[in-house]
């Protein structure tokens, strides 16, 4: 069942690629509409731009991460940048591209610190930056916001390994902290990690709302093209997107299988690193690179959303002026109107598939509390199939079965994605909560239901709302599910705000920018708040 949707909408996306959908007049099977598509202008180019941005940015990733890592995991420094880090997993993939392309714009906040008396520029210059044709600033934008989910993703799966005996046993041999955490923990911490290191990849291969933002747009990422087939007037290139969407799934098959094959170089260079006896004990260079790296992303992200917040209640900010001459809520009066529809359908629709994700979790972890990542494979689907390649087939199939758009269905399409989020978030707390409480509470007589009802979920209420409000950002940041299945008659914030980003107007742009920002924070604001106010006459549950 949980396979249902993915398989349902592959199916619905590769009938269409040979030719055949008989709403449409396809009634034969054909190779045609894949001669069209190898027959588009700049193809190629669309599709390794996609590629390359995908791998590099989940290599530079994962590489930064480890080493800092290995090089600060427990130690103050770490803990200071955990935490800075942890918020920026609840913004959204969108509101963080806008947040970079305020600042690195040739208009944008950095050159207008330098300007005019280091660089000259009295006017913007008439630069490339974003939307730059190598995509280098998007695969920017994409380290930047992959690197909290894999190091909270690292975090989650450091306390199953014995980190403080083999560091010690490392330092006593001489080995410096990173060569020793690599030689004696990496390979066990890569292999808990592996599904979500495949997630980022295929997400960052297959990325729409950030390569709209930040990506090249002469020729844009074929995503992007997918898109702007699926949006054509012409009923006849849903059969190009279709042929586009086999393609990006077969791009992104390919990026997994270059992946394993780095795995296996990776594994390679291990094996020749622990045979040499080299302790390159002298890695300080190295460590302070990683913590750099990791904190200027951070930095990065939160001064571009503050930009957005600026710009929104911005009077006039001419060039190369650093701040607005005078502030004004004109532009939220005037966005009022526009963006209260959004908002709400962008609440709703967050909430019913939040709450119906963690009702399901709770139902598998219950049935399954030490299921495994394979058991659970099913789930973790969605995460591992670009979503343009089976989103669109679920639209095909939603309109043959009669379902016209509207929150309800494009709130069941958020499930699909929401849920895993929502299990990988709940799965270790459930996992590590003391099993003698229940073990007590079954030998009084009472009943599995009763005691996951008043023991096991009112001790793990924080660990339950954090879940939810996870899902919740899920949510809020879907951009392609909400465009497709509500067909433009279900508008999120989200859509809005990534519609908005081919128009000049930065004020409303950081209007709608901010308002995607500021909705996860307030989930993980309530999900903060309500057991310290339910507990606070009780300090032990408090956990």
């Amino acid at each position: 069942m949980l396979c249902l949707p993915v398989l349902a909408g592959l199916a619905g996306t590769l009938l269409p690629a040979f030719g055949y959908l008989p709403a449409l007049g396809g009634t034969q099977l054909t190779l045609g509409h894949f001669e069209a598509l190898v027959a588009q202008p700049h193809i190629l180019r669309s599709a390794l731009i996609s590629l390359a941005a995908g791998l590099i940015s989940t290599f530079v990733t994962l590489m930064v991460v480890c080493t800092f890592v290995a090089g600060f995991a427990g130690t103050r420094p770490f803990a200071f940048i955990q935490h800075l880090l942890s918020p920026l997993l609840a913004v959204p993939h969108a509101a963080s591209a806008f947040a970079i392309a305020f600042l690195i714009a040739p208009s944008g906040f950095l050159i207008r610190l330098a300007s005019p008396e280091l660089t000259g520029f009295d006017r913007p210059p008439d630069w490339l930056v974003p939307n730059d044709p190598l995509g280098l600033s998007m695969i920017s934008g994409l380290i930047a916001k992959e690197m909290p989910f894999l190091l909270l993703v690292m975090l989650a799966a450091l306390p199953q390994l014995p980190v403080a005996n083999a560091r010690r046993l490392m330092s006593a041999l001489g080995y410096g902290r990173v060569s020793g955490f690599i030689i004696a923990l990496w390979p066990l911490l890569y292999r808990q990690i592996r599904l979500p290191v495949f997630a980022v990849l295929v997400y960052s291969t297959s990325v729409i709302d950030v390569a709209m933002i930040l990506g090249p747009r002469l020729p844009p990422t074929l995503p992007v093209r997918i898109a702007q087939w699926l949006a054509d007037d012409d009923i006849g290139a849903r059969f190009l997107a279709s042929a586009g969407a086999v393609l990006q799934l077969a791009l992104g098959l390919f990026a997994i299988v270059v992946w394993i094959g780095v795995e296996r170089l990776g594994r390679l260079c291990h094996r020749r690193l622990s045979a040499s006896g080299k302790r390159l004990s002298d890695d300080r260079l190295l460590r302070r690179t990683a913590a750099v790296i990791t904190t200027l992303s951070a930095a990065l992200i939160f001064t571009g959303l503050g930009l957005l917040a600026l710009w929104s209640i911005a009077g006039l900010w001419p060039f190369p002026d650093s701040l607005p001459t005078s502030l004004t809520f004109r532009t939220w009066q005037r966005a009022l109107g526009g963006f209260a529809g959004p908002l709400a359908n962008t609440i709703i629709i967050a909430l019913l598939s939040s709450l119906l994700a963690l009702a399901i979790a709770i139902g598998l972890l219950s049935r399954s509390a030490h299921g495994t990542a394979e058991r659970w494979f099913p789930v973790f689907l969605p995460l591992l199939v670009p979503e343009i390649a089976f989103v669109f087939g679920l639209q095909i199939l939603a309109a043959m079965a009669g379902f016209s758009p509207s929150i309800a269905t494009v709130a069941a399409v958020h499930l699909v994605f929401v849920l895993p989020y929502v299990l990988l978030s709940l799965a270790p707390p459930w996992r590590a909560l003391d099993r003698r409480y229940e073990q007590v509470a079954s030998g009084l007589g009472k009943s599995p239901l009763k005691i996951l009802m008043t023991i096991r979920l009112p001790m793990l209420l924080r660990a339950c709302l954090t879940a939810f409000a996870v899902g919740f950002a899920v949510s809020v940041s879907l951009y392609l599910p909400t465009v497709l299945i509500g067909a433009g008659r279900v508008t999120t914030i989200t859509t809005e705000a990534v519609a908005l980003s081919s128009g000049g107007d930065r004020r409303i742009i950081g209007v709608y920018a901010l308002l995607q920002a500021l909705l996860p924070f307030l989930g993980f604001l309530i999900a903060s708040l309500v057991p310290q106010l339910l507990f606070r006459h009780r300090r032990a549950m408090r956990i």
